[in-house]
């Protein structure tokens, strides 16, 4: 789907259903300004078409014991396809590893981190991303505070 084809009913759509996945139809028309069938049939061609890639609740870190985030930096100390992609295997089978992001600038890599506390980081850096063959630098910040935390897109 093209974003010209998204219109402000669309947008609408999209922008309560990032507020709150679990909107029903009936509900959703109620703040879109739609029937509940017009919803249906919009929201099932904006995931058709891929515009929703999916749905999620949003789970809070701190009351399910996971105290610490940290942003951390990776530097691979060599570049090669083999590299980048045993890296990339190494991403995808640790949990702890939320995000996961190739950057420019100063890193090869910036990753969102969450673990239950300090030790737990710990473990997970000493035992895991320092050992991998690949990785030759990482520089972690702790997150004291989450000022802002908005998912999805500033839809308007």
């Amino acid at each position: 789907m093209l974003q010209n084809e998204i219109d402000r009913f669309d947008r609408a759509i999209l922008k309560a259903l990032q507020d709150n996945a679990a909107l029903t139809n009936a509900e959703l028309g109620e703040i879109v300004n739609l029937s509940p069938s017009q919803c249906s049939r919009r929201r099932a061609r904006l995931e058709e078409s891929g515009v929703i890639a999916g749905y999620a609740a949003k789970l809070d870190a701190t009351a399910l014991g996971f105290g610490l985030k940290a942003i951390t930096r990776v530097n691979l100390s060599s570049h090669s396809e083999r590299n980048a992609e045993s890296f990339a295997d190494f991403l995808a089978r640790h949990e702890e590893i939320r995000q996961a992001f190739s950057v420019s600038g100063d890193a090869d890599y910036v990753l969102v981190i969450v673990t239950r506390d300090l030790a737990a980081f710990a473990q997970f850096i000493h035992g895991h991303l320092l050992p991998h063959p690949q990785v030759g630098r990482v520089q972690s910040e702790i997150v004291l505070m989450n000022l802002k935390d908005e998912a999805g897109l500033p839809i308007t």
